[in-house]
């Protein structure tokens, strides 16, 4: 069964991010699952910082973009996702190729949810984990 409350497709989702920093960082949307969501970016000179490798921050983003978009596309139609709180552990440092990141729901609640996403290298080494708390808020009461 999916955790997908609101029609979400990878054409929708590519076109959501232009002109964002998505699409500055060439994150790529790549696989929605039934209870997960896929994308990558690619180590470059957009993506590492001064000493050559996967800067933490681009690492954040990616897994900020993949969870945020989780959690917004499985929360109750007219609600909104926020994002509470995130850390990652960086595991292992990328100097080149394509980092993939998967995000999953730990917790899908009425008010929070929480997500974690696991990034890897092409070898399929995992270089970051991380984990963001959401914060759902219910449509606003119309006067």
């Amino acid at each position: 069964m999916t955790i997908w409350t609101h029609p979400i497709t990878l054409e929708d989702l590519r076109q959501r991010a232009i002109g964002t920093a998505i699409e500055h960082l060439g994150i790529e949307f790549l696989e929605i699952g039934d209870d997960f969501l896929s994308g990558r970016l690619l180590v470059d000179q957009r993506t590492r910082q001064p000493f050559g490798i996967l800067h933490g921050g681009v690492s954040v983003v990616l897994a900020e973009t993949l969870g945020s978009v989780g959690a917004t596309y499985s929360c109750p139609m007219g609600h909104t996702a926020v994002g509470l709180e995130i850390n990652a552990n960086h595991l292992r440092a990328v100097s080149s190729g394509w980092v993939t990141g998967v995000a999953r729901p730990l917790h899908r609640g009425r008010s929070t949810q929480v997500w974690q996403i696991e990034m890897r290298d092409e070898a399929g080494r995992m270089n970051c984990v991380s984990r963001i708390t959401m914060s759902i808020l219910a449509p606003a009461a119309t006067a």
